[in-house]
């Protein structure tokens, strides 16, 4: 009951305006999203906190009973909480995210230790603060600012987390589901495909829809998004619709001025001709 409460002032709070503001701009502030993309994350967190309001929160908990096969035999399942976890969660959704996964542990009745990328850590430092001020009680979590991975891991080996929920590259995934002994839940990179086959769009609206689809996916968040696509396949129909020149109208509107794409820092032009290249 007690985060049924802190969970529906929290949706209540950021059903302000100028709370909703305040976090569509800090999450600008760290990556790069247009002021549309920013405030949807923020909008998906209050939605969540509004489903999770009062008595949600309980049945989070809910378990199960299975009749067997025969008279008084029944299977019966409970949750109950591991106890000291871990979450670690990316850059591209500083508040979405890390506000979901936290708060779902502690709905269980377990204490996470959380790590959010360096850089957009401040979104969910300010998101817990707003918990903090809606009667979440400041012990129930704890929040681990680190620029270097080693430590978070060191952090959880050595605090021994019951589990740890990890969203981010496959490389580190492998490193902590060894480290940790296999006690790690994964969401890490996907190679997302849109393949458009022999029939062609139904229609000009069709067309436009694939075309806006996509953008979408390869360009919103500077292509940061978890959605992001890697590839498209498209049979010659498509092609012969005009869904190239669609999708490069589209791409072609997009600029730095209003955070519709970002600039490139980490990547090199050389290493961006030899990553088309191959």
């Amino acid at each position: 009951m007690a985060y049924g409460a802190v969970t529906a002032a929290a949706a209540a709070a950021l059903a302000q305006l100028d709370t909703h503001a305040f976090f569509t701009r800090l999450v600008q502030r760290t990556s790069p999203k247009s002021t549309p993309q920013a405030a949807a994350e923020v909008t998906v967190t209050r939605r969540f906190l509004e489903n999770f309001s009062g008595d949600a929160v309980r049945f989070a908990a809910t378990g199960f009973t299975v009749p067997g096969d025969h008279a008084g035999q029944a299977s019966t399942g409970h949750r109950w909480p591991y106890g000291g976890v871990g979450l670690v969660t990316p850059f591209n959704f500083p508040i979405e995210i890390p506000a979901l996964q936290a708060l779902g542990a502690l709905y269980m009745g377990n204490r996470p230790l959380i790590h959010v990328d360096a850089r957009v850590a401040v979104v969910f430092e300010q998101f817990l603060r707003l918990l903090h001020a809606c009667g979440m009680p400041a012990g129930d979590a704890d929040l681990l600012h680190a620029v270097d991975g080693a430590v978070v891991e060191r952090a959880l080996v050595e605090g021994r987390a019951r589990s740890t929920l990890f969203t981010g590259s496959r490389a580190v995934a492998e490193r902590l589901s060894a480290a940790l002994g296999g006690r790690v839940f994964l969401e890490d990179a996907g190679f997302d495909w849109k393949v458009l086959g022999p029939d062609g769009p139904a229609s000009a609206a069709h067309l436009a829809h694939a075309a806006w689809v996509a953008d979408q996916d390869a360009y919103a968040c500077s292509g940061q998004k978890c959605s992001a696509q890697s590839m498209l396949f498209m049979h010659e129909a498509w092609a012969g619709a005009g869904l190239e020149a669609a999708l490069a109208a589209r791409a072609g509107k997009r600029r730095l001025e209003d955070l519709t794409v970002g600039p490139v820092l980490t990547w090199s032009t050389d290493r961006l001709l030899e990553h088309v290249g191959r």
